[in-house]
Order: structure tokens, then sequence, then C-alpha cells
């Protein structure tokens, strides 16, 4: 009897756990989001704007260091872009196809969720020694992401 009361309540535990961690991303937006300079937590009111919308830094001195043109920075910023909701994936990054939900993967430390079109496009991605940056550089985000409608 003891034992199955304890094993209930370790499940009721889990169970609290599990949905606090789900909670977690949408009491901080900003959980998991790494500074595009430092790799640094970001702090929210350190930020650029950048495509319509913000990215966020770690300190006053990271911003002036943001640039946009520099392929590395704008990939991290895109990914910001992406992983606070300022930005929606709509098409597959890789081929402008139609999104596969079968397809899904977690990228990067705030683990935005990416869909492609096929396996084979997942396949790549998978393999890619830096996801962040194959999947969000600019030609990539351009292709298959776009600005997210503002709520009123």
């Amino acid at each position: 009897m003891k034992t199955r009361a304890l094993l209930g309540m370790a499940v009721i535990a889990v169970l609290c756990v599990v949905g606090l961690n789900a909670d977690d991303k949408e009491k901080d937006p900003l959980k998991g989001l790494k500074c595009p300079i430092s790799g640094k937590k970001v702090v929210a009111d350190k930020t650029k704007a950048y495509k319509d919308g913000q990215v966020y830094f770690c300190c006053p001195g990271c911003p002036g260091q943001f640039d946009a043109s520099n392929e590395e920075h704008a990939a991290k910023g895109n990914y910001q872009l992406a992983a606070t909701g300022q930005y929606k994936l709509e098409k597959c990054v890789l081929t402008g196809g139609k999104l596969n939900p079968a397809t899904k993967i977690a990228v990067g430390d705030a683990e935005v969720a990416i869909c492609f079109c096929c396996n084979n496009c997942k396949g790549k991605a998978e393999k890619a020694e830096d996801q962040v940056s194959f999947l969000f550089a600019n030609k990539t985000f351009d292709k298959g992401y776009k600005l997210a409608k503002k709520e009123k």
C-alpha cells in the first residue's frame, strides 16, 4: 500500500515538473536565448532593431558590435527572431516547399521548432555541424520565415 502511495506521489511530482517546464517559455519568452555576440544569457532591456523586430543582448556593449552584414551575427539574430515569435516559419527554409509537420526538429539552446518539406531536408539539417548558422542564415531564413502579424 505504501509503495502505491509513493508511486502515485512520484507520478504527480513528475507531472507538475513537466507542466512547469512547458509554461517556462510562456513566462519567460527569452528563456534559452543567448547573446549573438558573447553567447551569454540575454537581458530584456538590451536590444537593437533588426528586420522589423528586436534582437536581444547581454549588456549595453554588445548591440553596438552587432553587424547584420556579418553572416554569423545575422544567423544568430534571425534565430532570435524565430525563437521569440517575431517571425514565423511558413515554408521549408531549404527549398521553399510546403511544411511537413512529421519532419519537426528542435534547434539551438532555445529549442526552436522547425519543420521541413521532406525527410531529405530534415536529414541535411540534422547533419549540419552548426544548425543555427545553416538554417538561420539570411538566405535560408528569408526563404522560410515571414514577419509575424502583430496582434491588436
